[in-house]
């Protein structure tokens, strides 16, 4: 009965517990604070858009609406973003997948510096690699006579080439963590190879395939620099560079409540969507981390 008995705390026990929490308390109010700041902007009268007041007084949703009207054109960002978004995510994952699943499967020579030359192109400062980019893009390359400028292919590429190395490095650990003796049984009950890979191993994988996903899925939302370079007609401006353009009524002030009001409205459907999946994303992340 001693040994079900609860232990009492000792001072230190309490002191560890308190510095925890406290701890906690201190990041999340980092990482929210923001956010708040950025809604609560959203929220004032236009007029009042360099105030430091904690609540709005009065709240107003007038650049909610001032975000949609005028010349802003973010409807046309919004659905270019989600364009772009979309397309980059399938596209990183239909190659990763096959990729990484070669990479762990196959054995062949020098399979550890092709991982390593796959990651290594992912720490290639990104704008570094703009000039190069943009004469390909441009038709300045006898190789690539293509002019690829404001359209949706420059805007996918860039980023694909980014997000693909990642994805292939994470999956290709995932898949190696699972048993090979999965796929042999299912040949042996008749699957072809394909098979076998298609109804026993990607679904197992799911968990890392949604987790590479969602990252992917952000990283190219937010993205900024290439959307800037290589998308500036207006109609091929992303989310992002669209917001960079707002102006205001005189066309040179800051329209500060409008920026903000189109940051929340970027952000919200990503934080909605990483609340709904956070268990999946969670158990891909730490799907590799218990045998």
């Amino acid at each position: 009965m001693a040994q079900l008995s609860k232990r009492r705390r000792s001072p230190k026990d309490w002191a560890i517990l308190i510095a925890g929490i406290l701890g906690m308390a201190v990041i999340v109010i980092y990482c929210i604070l923001p956010f708040y700041w950025m809604v609560v902007s959203s929220l004032r009268l236009p007029s009042m858009g360099r105030s430091t007041d904690l609540v709005p007084n009065p709240p107003s949703v007038e650049n909610y609406v001032a975000v949609f009207a005028g010349n802003n054109n973010f409807t046309r960002a919004l659905l270019n973003s989600v364009i772009v978004s979309v397309t980059t995510t399938l596209l990183t994952l239909i190659f990763g997948i096959i990729a990484s699943y070669a990479l762990a499967r196959l054995r062949f020579a020098f399979k550890g510096i092709v991982l390593a030359i796959v990651i290594a192109t992912s720490m290639f400062p990104g704008i570094t690699l703009l000039i190069p980019l943009l004469k390909m893009f441009t038709g300045r390359y006898t190789w690539f006579p293509f002019n690829w400028m404001n359209t949706y292919q420059a805007l996918v590429l860039p980023s694909l080439s980014f997000a693909l190395p990642l994805c292939i490095w994470n999956l290709t650990a995932f898949f190696r963590q699972l048993p090979v003796e999965l796929e042999q049984a299912a040949m042996v009950d008749g699957c072809t190879p394909g098979q076998a890979f298609r109804k026993i191993i990607l679904p197992l994988a799911a968990p890392g395939v949604f987790t590479t996903a969602i990252i992917t899925f952000i990283a190219v939302w937010n993205e900024y620099m290439i959307a800037l370079r290589f998308g500036q007609d207006t109609d091929m401006n992303t989310a992002t560079v669209a917001i960079s353009k707002f102006t205001g009524i005189s066309g040179f002030d800051t329209p500060y409540g409008t920026i903000m009001a189109a940051g929340v409205i970027v952000t919200v459907p990503l934080l909605i969507g990483v609340l709904i999946f956070q268990r999946r994303i969670v158990a891909g992340l730490t799907a590799g981390g218990v045998k």
